[in-house]
């Protein structure tokens, strides 16, 4: 009877709108509980606690992996203390609510700070690498966020006359190290889903370690199991904005269009893009146990918002959204040697980029010439590309920068619509440099130039969206 519902960063820095637009929605005792909420931390937090997600400016986590010698780190920590407390006053106020929120935090933030002097000290010796240490310290600074947002918005919604209860995944402190199935189970053996409202921490420890696997994802992954485990009617995600057409800034608001309806396949294509509605190894467990994803806006509540199915297939062919990403670097090998042996070479490439953790997003192949498409920055392709210049000393190696815009749907099977769709960019004066198409027929990629990657966008968007006239979403739930 119950759903199991994740509520984003951006959406979470406003408190108001998470009770009134989500909380409180609709205004009826009977539809207020049996609901779950899987929170992030607040918008920014995460990247100040760790690296900033997109630019990689370096947090505390960061400042203290590349430096065994300056404090840089301890600095960042005491002024992210610093920042809280002020975040804290604007939602509490003056009085007993806000001694008790920042004691939370400091407790949280102090006993980091212990932490990671201590290792900082005992990695001054010799028999002691900080390097086996580093991923547990992701994990502990990357738990203090939620745990954060997860106790203010309990107390919060406590004051505001909701049985809220504050359910801590984190393990912070916990000399009991057990499966993420197991610590969800023992969250929640005693909860009572009808009369109370429990607010989760998104980050949730494990023997295993989420970050490990699933990085910043693992949000998403607490989100995915919780659903599955408690065996959760739907699954609700709430963004600051709808799963549209296309990006608003790019093609316009009045322009791009919530989706309505679409299925997984879909959801793996926007992940493998940068642009995530859920991870897709958390989109797996709901996909194997049939339970419905939602994605919806915070900012407009009465909306349906899109759901998410497995089985979903458009009623008409058609695309669905055009998305894309820039900083893509385009790495080329040659190696004359290649032909008829495209399976030995293909498996060392792959296993290099690998080792250097940049995400594959596409690849193009022909006889003698492999070229992959990474999401990485240019000091990660440079150390790819000296790694198999060694190994394949006679190999011509070459990169550059472009961008990917992709045409997705659930079913594109549509006679002439990858000519439609070159035009449709050529008119905009944009050069092709690559074409990739599936016989899935879920999604068609274009390389192109980076400079070239908004009018590209809205040249798609405006011949295969817009001519159509899709009202409040392309399909209506």
């Amino acid at each position: 009877m119950h759903t199991i519902e994740k509520i984003g960063g951006s959406s979470m820095s406003d408190y108001a709108s998470v009770r009134d637009n989500i909380i409180l929605k609709p205004h009826t005792p009977s539809h207020l509980y049996q609901r779950v909420f899987v929170v992030s931390a607040y918008g920014g937090m995460t990247d100040k606690l760790l690296e900033h997600k997109k630019t990689g400016k370096p947090g505390i986590y960061a400042l203290f992996a590349n430096s065994m010698e300056g404090q840089d780190w301890l600095d960042a920590l005491l002024t992210l203390k610093q920042e809280v407390h002020l975040f804290n006053r604007l939602l509490f106020g003056e009085g007993p609510l806000l001694k008790a929120a920042n004691a939370f935090i400091d407790e949280r933030l102090e006993g980091a700070q212990k932490c990671l002097s201590d290792l900082h000290s005992l990695c001054c010796h010799g028999h002691f690498s900080l390097h086996s240490h580093l991923a547990t310290v992701r994990e502990m600074l990357a738990s203090i966020g939620e745990a954060h947002s997860a106790w203010n918005t309990a107390q919060l919604l406590k004051r505001d006359g909701i049985n809220a209860c504050f359910v801590d995944l984190t393990g912070w402190q916990t000399g009991q190290h057990i499966t993420l199935d197991k610590r969800i189970h023992s969250a929640f053996e005693d909860l009572d889903l009808s009369q109370q409202l429990p607010i989760v921490t998104g980050y949730a420890h494990s023997e295993d370690g989420l970050m490990t696997t699933f990085d910043r994802g693992y949000s998403e992954m607490t989100f995915s199991r919780l659903a599955v485990l408690t065996g959760a009617r739907e699954a609700v995600i709430h963004k600051e904005f709808h799963l549209s057409s296309a990006d608003p800034r790019l093609v316009g608001e009045q322009q791009a269009v919530p989706i309505g309806r679409t299925n997984y396949d879909v959801a793996d294509q926007l992940a493998n893009l940068g642009m995530e509605a859920i991870h897709p190894k958390a989109a797996k467990g709901l996909r194997q146990h049939n339970i419905p994803l939602r994605v919806k806006n915070t900012f407009e509540p009465e909306h349906s918002g899109t759901l998410i199915t497995g089985d979903y297939v458009s009623q008409t062919p058609c695309v669905e959204i055009i998305a894309g990403r820039k900083d893509v670097y385009a790495l080329e090998f040659f190696d004359q040697d290649m032909a008829g042996h495209m399976g030995n070479y293909d498996r060392e490439l792959v296993n290099q980029i690998q080792r250097f953790k940049a995400h594959i997003i596409s690849k193009d192949v022909n006889a003698n010439t492999v070229t992959h498409y990474l999401a990485t920055n240019l000091k990660t392709v440079k150390r790819i590309s000296a790694a198999l210049t060694e190994r394949y000393p006679e190999a011509e190696i070459k990169q550059r920068k472009v961008a990917i815009v992709s045409a997705i749907g659930s079913d594109m099977q549509i006679p002439g619509i990858l000519a439609k769709t070159v035009q449709a960019i050529t008119n905009k004066g944009v050069s092709v440099l690559a074409v990739h198409q599936s016989m899935r027929q879920v999604d068609m990629q274009f390389v192109i130039n980076e400079e070239d990657y908004e009018p590209a966008t809205k040249g798609l968007h405006e011949s295969l969206v817009e001519v159509h006239d899709h009202g409040r979403a392309i399909c209506l739930v």
